[in-house]
């Protein structure tokens, strides 16, 4: 032991620098690379699903470098190995051969030469090129036989491909391609892969169009030697010579601004692959740059459309905005933006009461002037149709139905049940809206109003192909991102937000013409393809929509002004709806929604009020409902009259002999309702009158139409007098009625048949009295005040 231990002390003596010196050296070449190369930004890349360049933005250098590449083009990799460095393969990442005819060359002629291989210029590329010295060059072989180490030599080849400089501000063989033959680079012709081939080698030559006899020499030279080394044939070569050389640098795609600005933002200097449909991105701006040259004769300058897979939830097209130019703000990103959401959550409102039973699809509802704590909802046309159907009230967009229905649903359930929907964009408490929340009192991107349009229409797709079933996060948040995993939570068997039953007696609602009552335009959109559609204006006419959803996309449109602008005839069915069917025709026609079976029931419905059927109704239909269509309230607008055998007047046992009484199923309305029913309804029929002397007070006959209880009436100051016009309404069930009217006791007029009283009156308050001349009353309090001059 004390033998050997002497032995190496003795030749630790002799060789300690010797060794000392190899250790250094070898810790030199093992830690010499550091662990990333290249640390230059790059530049956020964006492509379609065909994974084909649609908009790419320039590195926070200003460089356009692309993200590294996954693989070399065959044709490049040919052409590059053949130019640069033809034994890649079998060096250790060095030549000794080409670094001694290099430097044999530049000892005995005037041009210089290089010996490096592409593993060392791939190191010269990650030090910033330094000066060329014997020192450095030392050091890039150190380098280079140690990246060969770390990586493969595919690996190498990438790295070389993707950080070459191509001149001007071009990086890498992927963007050389784009900026100076418009193709991808895996599209490279063999004389484009042999001119970036040959680009890179000459200083002179690096900024195409400028010395092309030189670079045709270069590019023709390397295509001869790939001929002659069987790499490409003679046909082949004869086209690759043919090939002219590429001019000034092309601009890149950018068919998809607004997506790639966006992009730019939550992915900085990323590759990312899209789920956009390149051709229906091409044909969706096409038909933006149309509808813009329409709407801008208007003033209106700004548009938005996105276009959504409903099974995947994957963006298929995204126009942010029109081509209208800076000064009109087509930087922004309506997408995203929050707008005032005009009718657009109209049906959610009316699923959400068919899902509780509160309503059925065709159930009348109420559309008289309404006044609710001060709040006058009024329809677009400013006209109201006593009652109508509730789907028909969806599908004319009617305003008033929908404000008395979301009153009788509740405003706090509602807006918990848009929440459940994931529409994040209503941040403020309930009470801020108010029940202006159905008419657009909220706002919501075009983002969060399509996702939850295409989220309902995929409700329906998944219970009928799903034995039955919902998913719990059905309502999740689409991605542009190809392929993505969208995350819809587990099936269940019961739902929390909207059944499928009642989704699709509202997409068969919606799927009528969508149009505001007296607006003729929609004869322009009746198209072969079935599509569930919504328009929405905002008050001002300062936001226009068109929402629609087939079984398989779902189209969101918007368009006005983005500084907010209010514009005359900037509404739904004018400025949007027409770009909505322009981009449906754009699309595969689609099969309707497959209908729900197992989340309807047949129920007996009374064919005029659209209620569940009562024993009185006339006429009876069996229909399949939404499940809990059963918990709805039967007809209550169908009710037995007695008339006298003659069957021309009412009588009743106080006047008329039980045994010669005909009784009669009748549809009556109320009084108000009534009144405006009639004007668009002639065949409905009022009861008879009572027969003299017949008494009917249980019957309610007259209701005030103006004033509405509570509500006060303002007048003017400073009109010169002590008084003003007040107009009394009233509505009555019986024709030629006289009514008898009464302010504080006091005999005021009377009317015939159509009951409108115009007054002279000092504000105050007052008792109005009506009575009919069957000795009917109708009593309320009246305030009329002078309006503040603030």
């Amino acid at each position: 032991m004390k033998v050997c231990l002497s032995s190496f002390k003795v030749f630790w003596q002799r060789h300690k620098i010797k060794f000392s010196t190899s250790l250094i050296a070898l810790l030199f070449w093992l830690f010499c690379l550091p662990n990333q190369l290249f640390l230059e930004p790059t530049s956020t890349v964006v492509t379609s699903s065909d994974n084909i360049l649609i908009g790419a933005r320039i590195a926070e250098d200003g460089q356009w470098r692309f993200p590294q590449m996954d693989s070399v083009p065959k044709r490049f990799k040919q052409s590059i190995l053949l130019f640069e460095d033809e034994y890649f393969y079998k060096h250790p990442g060095f030549n000794p051969i080409s670094i001694f005819n290099a430097i044999k060359h530049n000892l005995t002629q005037n041009t210089r030469r290089g010996g490096s291989t592409i593993t060392q210029q791939v190191i010269r590329l990650s030090r910033k090129n330094k000066k060329r010295t014997y020192l450095e060059k030392f050091i890039e072989i150190c380098m280079a036989t140690r990246l060969e180490f770390r990586y493969s030599k595919d690996e190498i080849l990438r790295l070389h491909a993707s950080h070459t400089p191509y001149g001007g501000n071009v990086v890498g063989l992927e963007t050389a391609a784009w900026r100076y033959f418009g193709v991808p680079a895996h599209e490279l012709s063999w004389g484009q892969s042999a001119t970036l081939a040959v680009l890179p080698n000459a200083p002179s030559l690096i900024f195409p169009g400028r010395n092309e006899e030189g670079l045709l020499k270069k590019r023709n030279r390397l295509l001869k030697k790939l001929w002659d080394k069987n790499q490409i044939d003679q046909t082949t070569y004869e086209l690759a010579i043919a090939e002219p050389l590429p001019k000034k640098p092309l601009p890149l795609p950018n068919i998809a601004p607004h997506l790639t600005e966006r992009i730019k933002k939550e992915h900085p200097g990323e590759r990312i692959r899209t789920s956009v449909d390149r051709f229906l991105q091409q044909q969706a701006n096409r038909i933006a740059q149309r509808h813009f040259n329409r709407l801008k004769s208007n003033e209106i300058h700004n548009l938005a459309i996105l276009v959504l897979d409903v099974k995947t939830r994957e963006v298929l097209s995204y126009v942010g905005n029109s081509p209208s130019g800076k000064q009109h703000g087509n930087y922004v990103d309506i997408i995203t933006r929050n707008r005032s959401t005009g009718s657009t959550l109209k049906p959610f409102l009316f699923a959400s009461l068919l899902h509780e039973g509160q309503l059925l699809p065709n159930t009348l509802v109420t559309d008289i002037p309404t006044v609710i704590n001060g709040y006058n909802p009024k329809n677009f046309n400013k006209k109201h149709a006593g009652a109508v159907p509730a789907s028909r009230a969806l599908s004319r967009s009617l305003n008033v139905p929908a404000v008395r229905l979301l009153r009788s649903y509740g405003l706090q359930k509602f807006y918990n049940k848009l929440h459940k929907m994931n529409l994040n964009s209503l941040s403020k408490p309930v009470d801020y809206y108010g029940l202006s929340l159905i008419l657009g009192g909220a706002e919501s991107s075009l983002w969060d109003v399509t996702k939850t349009y295409a989220s309902a229409a995929s409700t329906v797709n998944h219970f009928v192909k799903n034995s039955s079933t919902y998913r719990t996060y059905e309502f999740a948040e689409p991605s542009y991102l190809a392929n993505a995993k969208i995350d819809f939570g587990e099936s269940q068997f019961e739902t929390s937000i909207l059944n499928a039953g009642a989704i699709y007696h509202t997409l068969n609602a919606m799927k009528e013409v969508n149009r505001p009552e007296g607006d003729e335009n929609w004869e322009f959109f009746d198209s072969s393809k079935q599509i569930a559609w919504k328009t929405g204006t905002s008050f001002g006419f300062k936001d226009a929509w068109a929402v629609g959803v087939t079984p398989d996309y779902a189209i969101g449109v918007w368009a006005g002004n983005a500084d907010g602008e209010g514009r005359p005839g900037l509404t739904g069915i004018t400025a949007a709806a027409p770009i909505l069917f322009d981009v449906l025709d754009a699309l595969p026609k689609s099969d309707w929604f497959p209908e729900p079976y197992d989340d309807l029931v047949e129920l007996e419905t009374c064919a005029d009020s659209g209620h569940r059927a009562s024993i009185f109704c006339r006429e009876i239909k069996k229909e399949l409902q939404p499940i809990n269509g059963t918990k709805s309230s039967p007809c209550p607008y169908h009710h037995q009259v007695f008339l006298d055998v003659t069957e021309t007047y009412q009588v009743n046992s106080d006047c008329y002999p039980l045994e010669d009484m005909v009784a009669k199923n009748w549809f009556v309305l109320p009084p108000v309702m009534e009144y405006y029913y009639t004007s668009s309804n002639p065949s409905y029929k009022t009861p008879p009158t009572f027969l003299t002397n017949c008494s009917n007070l249980e019957s309610h006959l007259m209701e005030f139409i103006f004033p509405k209880k509570n509500e006060e009436i303002l007048i003017p100051k400073d009109l010169g007098t002590s008084s003003t016009q007040v107009i009394f309404k009233l509505a009555h069930q019986q024709s030629g009625s006289e009514v008898y009217w009464y302010l504080d006791d006091a005999y005021v007029g009377m009317t015939t048949s159509f009951h409108e009283l115009i007054l002279d009156v000092k504000p105050d308050d007052y008792q109005l009295t009506a009575v009919d001349g069957e000795g009917n009353r109708i009593q309320q309090r009246v305030s009329i005040r002078l309006a503040s001059k603030g």
